[in-house]
């Protein structure tokens, strides 16, 4: 089983019932195929840096999973099948790159925070 961190952008005219569903949909999917969630992060709506078919602003969902390498070519796949996805971006974390997301969820400090002036 191996890391990774998908970061998908959908279409902004989706209700929030919609963008929820659409989630849903592929937190299962990974699930059903031997998968297995770890975290989940939705953004929400934010603009984009440059017009993807004619819409300037996207909604941002961030997921991080395990699950085995021959499973991304299914997701991938699905991915492009879903119209309200506009695009995708998904990346092979290390061992350094998944402990510093767990620490980020704990709320440990890092190290890459910035300074707070009094």
């Amino acid at each position: 089983m191996n890391n990774y961190e998908l970061m998908v952008i959908f279409t902004p005219v989706l209700s929030n019932d919609e963008f929820k569903a659409a989630q849903k949909k592929f937190t299962s999917f990974i699930t059903e195929n031997g998968g297995k969630v770890v975290a989940e992060n939705a953004w929400g709506l934010k603009s984009l840096a440059y017009p993807i078919q004619k819409k300037t602003t996207g909604l941002y969902w961030v997921l991080e999973y395990s699950a085995p390498s021959d499973f991304n070519e299914k997701l991938k796949i699905q991915l492009l099948r879903d119209e309200s996805v506009l695009r995708h971006l998904g990346t092979k974390l290390d061992k350094y790159a998944v402990e510093y997301n767990e620490k980020k969820r704990r709320g440990v400090p890092t190290g890459n925070e910035k300074a707070v002036e009094a």
